[in-house]
């Protein structure tokens, strides 16, 4: 798997953070990223459903 290198505000790595580890949704903070880029993404594709801006082989 590729690795990636990001900038984070400090204020959002906090939020992040409280969502992972033992009492968290997410067991570390690749897994919670990965998670948030496959939401963004699906989300995205929606609105471009609704506009008629998927290709037909999607």
């Amino acid at each position: 798997m590729p690795k990636i290198s990001v900038e984070i505000p400090q204020e959002l790595l906090e939020d992040l953070d409280a969502h992972v580890g033992d009492q968290g949704k997410f067991v570390n903070r690749s897994d919670a990223i990965r998670a948030s880029v496959r939401k963004t993404l699906d989300l995205l594709d929606d609105i471009d459903a609704r506009h008629g801006r998927l290709e037909d082989d999607e």
